[in-house]
């Protein structure tokens, strides 16, 4: 959803007067079906390859997590997993950079006594939030995509912390959801603190109607 708000972003710049909202809010829809679609099938397959096994023995009781995928299978696990890690980033990368030349441009045909040299590095350092916030998420999703390849199997009363850090991670970017989109950008962080005043304000309106009522 992150890379897809990104290409969305570059659009509208491309597009500029000819983007219609409508349309877009509708193609956003479609995407995200598909999105979800596509998420579901290539992780579907998962469960059915995963066994819990209980094994008693003369001094602790172990349960084994048994994953067996077929070769083919493995491979196609691996593809997967490498692809939704870096596509989003390569995504939003791209779309960063499609989005600031594209700026750049419009920018040097109407400031035509300005260097386009400079205009480009004006425009790095606006939108340099669009560089930060893919590799901040490459950053955090990096654990995980790690623990997937090294890991083994476990054994219930060892290594314990080792998962109960991969699963503690998967919560990690929804929750810096803030962090990492709102505060690096001027102009969000602007919207932020407008909406912050204008629920402020039609608070303190509705408490005072309250009181006089």
């Amino acid at each position: 959803l992150n890379a897809c708000v990104a290409i969305e972003r570059v659009v509208t710049i491309i597009k500029a007067t000819n983007f219609h909202k409508k349309k877009s809010k509708q193609i956003a829809k479609i995407v995200i079906v598909i999105l979800v679609i596509f998420t579901i099938c290539t992780n579907i397959y998962d469960p059915f390859y995963r066994y819990l096994i209980d094994e008693d023995n003369e001094d602790e009781k172990r349960i084994w997590c048994i994953a067996t995928y077929p070769s083919s299978l493995q491979t196609f696990s691996s593809v997967m997993h490498t692809f939704h890690f870096l596509a989003p980033f390569i995504i939003n990368l791209i779309s960063a950079i499609i989005l600031i030349t594209k700026r750049s441009r419009q920018q040097s045909n109407v400031r035509i006594h300005e260097n386009y040299k400079e205009i480009l590095k004006q425009q790095i350092q606006q939108y340099r939030h669009l560089f930060t916030t893919p590799v901040l998420l490459v950053l955090l999703g990096l654990p995980r995509l790690i623990i997937l390849f090294v890991s083994k199997c476990m054994k219930s009363t060892n290594d314990t912390w080792l998962f109960l850090v991969g699963c503690f991670i998967l919560f990690i970017l929804p929750m810096l959801t803030f962090v990492v989109f709102i505060l690096p950008s001027q102009f969000y962080r602007e919207q932020f603190h407008k909406t912050i005043v204008n629920y402020r304000i039609a608070l303190e309106r509705r408490l005072n109607y309250m009181i006089q009522k």
